[in-house]
């Protein structure tokens, strides 16, 4: 075991923020690097050091020799990296362990694995899990490509083989669409990955989209703490996240857990991960990829279960051996997580930014809320959309569906448009809070929802906000009279 006594924190933002909590936390000093546009991060504020690197604002942290010196200098121990940039970069992990640097994360080979999209399923398939009948290795080719749609059958979907997030994803329906589609997911994964190895497989109709999160340590011990149910998505991208899923059943569910850690067993697997799977309306199971991170979704596990993803990530990576048994593992009531983006829903879902000009956030029982933003926080356009995870728990479905629509009514952030009105709409929905949806959920109900309209909270609070001015200026004026019922003329 190796004492871990300081982390480099190679990420921005909320998540950044969550790892400098964690570290405080196990009494672990913390360092972070940042990019000219984060200077007025509340991370970079909150960590114990701070170092800036100059260059383009997504390449400071993608440039891990630079990364990585600022660590030894600073004598840190190791490195967490977060999620995106640098967290499924095999090469990064090695780079990490061959300058003595403890990587928070899986052995470079897994990362490098499940970082091959077909190389994972067909790793996965050998030992006995259920995958999408599809391509056994990446294709470029345009005519090999058409070939394999016809001989699987429409309607199909094109994946870019070494990325993920939605992005060189398509749904080719017709035979007569496939160039077009080909041509706009090869582009799009090598805009993003730098690559433009495909694979094609046959794609499910509005299936669910559920994970299994995987915790392991380095002598052969793995527990599962539970699914997720990610299938209300926007163009492949996840929009709300659920623990448990409600419309699993305990047979399904207790299957898919089992194949996930009986897996990860298996292939030797260590730290934290995600296992990933697509079930259909039949309850047929396929995996379809496996996450070697924190999933940004995180924290709706962590408030069912009690455990704390983070640390164990660390302990993990110290060599320590898991604290519990999976029969120690308890599941208690339902968590909802809400991207909270910046973006407007009413405009094709463009991206914004500006200035926080004001700011309320909700709070109260079962309320957790993860983000980096405060008032006066002006959002840099050149990252992810992403501003704040809203995560509401109750003992049932019913309650964390109620305590989400009080949570998001008492959301308020002014400056520019988000989608909080649009999370406004699909917890009133009856198809959302009888558990009625899938991945076909958000597009097929998006023409239903009224997002010019505020919630009667949201009035309310505005409301509160012009009586505030309003009482400033009295006070000014010295106009104030209270009387023995203080009541306010």
């Amino acid at each position: 075991m190796q004492k871990i006594t300081k982390i480099l924190v190679a990420n921005r933002g909320e998540i950044a923020l969550r790892i400098i909590r964690a570290c405080r936390e196990l009494e672990i000093k913390s360092v972070v690097v940042f990019s000219e546009a984060d200077v007025n991060g509340i991370w970079v504020a909150r960590a114990d050091e701070s170092y800036p690197i100059v260059g383009n604002a997504i390449d400071v942290y993608l440039k891990y020799d630079k990364i990585i010196d600022i660590a030894k200098r600073t004598k840190c121990d190791a490195i967490h990296p977060g999620y995106g940039f640098l967290s499924e970069s095999a090469e990064f992990a090695q780079a990490c362990m061959d300058k003595d640097l403890i990587f928070i994360g899986p052995k470079p080979h897994h990362i490098e694995l499940f970082g091959d999209k077909m190389a994972s399923k067909v790793a996965m398939k050998k030992i006995g899990v259920p995958v999408l009948e599809g391509t056994s290795s990446p294709i470029i080719d345009e005519e090999e490509g058409r070939k394999i749609a016809l001989e699987i059958g429409y309607p199909i979907i094109i994946k870019a083989a070494f990325g993920g997030g939605g992005r060189g994803m398509r749904i080719v329906h017709f035979a007569d669409d496939f160039s077009k589609m080909f041509a706009s997911a090869t582009n799009e994964s090598i805009k993003y990955f730098g690559k433009g190895d495909v694979f094609i497989e046959k794609y499910v109709q509005n299936p669910r989209h559920i994970e299994i999160q995987i915790i392991a340590d380095k002598y052969a011990n793995v527990l599962h703490l539970g699914e997720r149910d990610c299938s209300i998505q926007r163009r492949h991208q996840k929009v709300i996240e659920i623990t448990p899923s409600p419309l699993l059943n305990d047979e399904v569910r207790q299957k898919l857990c089992t194949i996930s850690v009986n897996a990860m067993k298996k292939l030797g697997y260590e730290s934290v991960g995600t296992v990933e799977f697509l079930v259909d309306e039949r309850n047929n199971i396929y995996f379809i990829e496996m996450n070697t991170r924190v999933q940004v979704e995180h924290p709706v596990t962590e408030i069912v279960t009690g455990v704390d993803i983070i640390q164990r990530m660390i302990e993990i990576a110290a060599g320590d051996k898991l604290k519990y048994l999976q029969s120690e593992i308890q599941f208690r009531g339902y968590a909802i997580e809400f991207r909270i983006n910046s973006e407007d829903p009413q405009n094709n879902f463009m991206p914004t930014a500006g200035v926080v000009k004001k700011y309320l956030t909700p709070g109260g029982p079962g309320v957790r809320l993860d983000t980096s933003l405060y008032s006066g926080y002006e959002t840099p356009t050149c990252y992810d959309s992403m501003l704040a995870k809203l995560i509401v728990w109750a003992l049932d479905w019913d309650g964390a569906v109620a305590k989400a629509r009080r949570a998001l009514d008492e959301f308020h952030i002014e400056g520019f448009k988000t989608n909080i009105p649009l999370h406004r709409e699909i917890v009133r929905d009856e198809g959302f809070k009888e558990a009625k949806f899938d991945t076909g959920y958000l597009d097929a109900n998006m023409n239903m929802f009224n997002l010019d309209a505020q919630s009667s909270i949201a009035n309310e609070e505005q409301t509160v906000l012009k009586l505030a001015e309003v009482v400033k200026q009295i006070k000014g004026n010295n106009l104030v009279k209270l009387e023995n019922d203080f009541t306010l003329y």
